[in-house]
């Protein structure tokens, strides 16, 4: 089994920032992309941003010159930089990771979430 877990959500000002962190842990073989998402109250969940194993990276429009999505392999750790934040940032932000637990196995998991509330 694998399982990851988030850090580092909070209330923060308008313009403030925060940094996410989330874990991955259990029987891992490789971790190929890691990302975070988002859910905003009567909203749809959406990617926000993520990162390939080869350092590959993409951000929604909106969040593009705020937000910086980071990942060290070692730690099998995934993070969100997250600056000038704005009202319309406030939402759960969830952790997302394609985990390999064999060569060829492998599972989509997800973290439990995290909530980010920007004030204004």
């Amino acid at each position: 089994q694998v399982q990851l877990v988030e850090s580092g959500g909070g209330l923060v000002q308008a313009g403030g920032s925060l940094r996410l962190s989330c874990a991955a842990s259990g029987t891992i073989f490789r971790i190929n992309h890691m990302g975070w998402h988002r859910q905003a109250p009567g909203k749809q969940r959406e990617l926000v941003a993520d990162i390939t194993s080869d350092g590959s990276i993409g951000y929604v429009d909106s969040v593009k010159g705020r937000f910086t999505i980071s990942r060290d392999n070692a730690k099998n750790t995934v993070y969100l930089q997250m600056n000038g934040l704005k009202p319309e940032d406030t939402a759960v932000y969830y952790c997302n990771a394609t985990i390999f637990i064999t060569r060829h196995t492998y599972v989509e998991a997800w973290g439990q979430g995290t909530p980010v509330t920007v004030s204004s």
